[in-house]
């Protein structure tokens, strides 16, 4: 049943930021879900637009395409707490994200085509090689360690190098500039700069893929012989940026998770035929993208008995949708055996993660083989000193000492 809907002259609120407790969203925002699910927004320079917290609202407006992804029409999550610019993809060729059907359709499927069966098969057995390696190297230097540094963040990183092609020596030379470009308290300038110097790098990936291609994605895009450089490298940035930092803090924080919640953790010991459904959940709990996604409205939209007016920005709080009793009963309470059911912490629609089933690899080999590998796992500091990333983009734990 469609719930009551705030009226249009109510007044906007600012986004709800500040988390009470590390696990969970924003408590407002289950206050604004429970009273009025589409809510007037009003972004950090002063635009007014909505805010989305059901999940079934949610899924109607990134499942309708009478709402657009184009960064030059919508406001960013970037916008809702700096408002400072538009964002750094605009108008460049290639940038999917940023596009609508037909141009995205286009794209997505030469993607996906890359992004195979038989790819998948091939890396699942180096993303187990790469997490028991650096297991190994963590035995190595004592028995504790920051899982961020050393499990974590690396992981998926040698992973999408290792998909994409691009060199990991490469990468960590520019992964302060990646970190830089998602965190809220950089400028629009330096936004700009970061996505500038990473995106130059990877165009030179791209040249010299020309020259020695590979059996990577990079490789497999240029042979296609359908794409420009600059829209091969735009592809190539947004799986090399959004491939690693999800992945990396759902690992650190679903750790954190599990080891703050020993009942949880023993039944997923006991039995990691679980695993599958574990993850969905945590997916669900967690929803690392924390600021949500946005959508501009290219024609007046009727939105459970609100109008949404042509040009307005419509941002969609995926934590909030993930945590709607409507959809979850007990939402707030993690269940690792809740019977499985779709979140949109991927998100919904024609823009669902176009690597999620990439990333669900990485989460499910990374969390089992830690698991495994170390039985007696455990936080190596009081739980509360554990110190988040809350101005990124992107949520999760700066650094995860763990001990076993």
């Amino acid at each position: 049943m469609t719930q009551d809907i705030a009226p249009t002259d109510a007044a906007p609120i600012r986004l709800p930021i500040e988390r009470e407790t590390v696990l969970d969203p924003p408590p407002k925002l289950s206050e604004l879900r429970a009273e009025c699910p589409v809510s007037r927004l009003t972004y950090a320079d002063g635009h007014i637009g909505w805010l989305v917290t059901s999940f079934e609202m949610a899924r109607a407006v990134l499942q309708d395409a009478r709402f657009s992804s184009r960064p030059d029409l919508r406001h960013s999550a970037v916008h809702q707490v700096l408002g400072d610019g538009q964002p750094p993809e605009e108008d460049v060729p290639g940038m999917f994200v940023g596009m609508d059907p037909p141009e995205h359709t286009r794209y997505r499927k030469l993607i996906t085509g890359e992004l195979n069966v038989r790819r998948m098969r091939l890396l699942e057995p180096k993303i187990e090689q790469t997490a028991l390696k650096l297991i190994e190297e963590m035995r190595a230097g004592g028995n504790t360690a920051d899982l961020v540094s050393a499990y974590a963040s690396p992981l998926p990183s040698l992973v999408i190098c290792e998909l994409l092609g691009v060199s990991y020596q490469g990468w960590l030379k520019i992964r302060p500039v990646s970190e830089k470009m998602l965190r809220t308290d950089s400028s629009a300038e330096e936004v700009k700069q970061c996505f500038a110097d990473i995106f130059a790098y990877l165009a030179e990936v791209v040249a010299a893929k020309h020259i020695e291609p590979a059996d990577d994605l990079i490789s497999g895009l240029v042979a296609l012989d359908e794409l420009s450089d600059v829209e091969i490298t735009a592809i190539a940035f947004q799986l090399f940026t959004a491939g690693h930092e999800t992945t990396m803090n759902m690992l650190s924080l679903g750790t954190y998770t599990l080891l703050t919640d020993p009942q949880q953790l023993a039944a997923l010991r006991a039995d990691f035929s679980l695993l599958d459904g574990a993850l969905e959940e945590l997916l669900r709990f967690l929803t690392v993208i924390q600021f949500g996604i946005s959508r501009a409205a290219l024609e007046d939209v009727d939105l459970g008995g609100v109008t949404v007016r042509a040009g307005e920005s419509v941002t969609i709080s995926l934590p909030a949708a993930n945590r709607d009793p409507a959809r979850f009963p007990d939402p707030d309470r993690l269940d690792l055996m809740r019977p499985a059911s779709s979140n949109v912490a991927f998100g919904f629609g024609v823009h669902q993660c176009v690597a999620q089933q990439l990333a669900r690899a990485e989460m499910r080999i990374g969390f089992r083989t830690l698991l495994q590998q170390f039985p007696a796992l455990r936080l190596a500091i009081p739980r509360d000193e554990v110190e988040m990333r809350d101005g990124a983009i992107v949520y999760g734990a700066k650094s995860l000492p763990v001990a076993w």
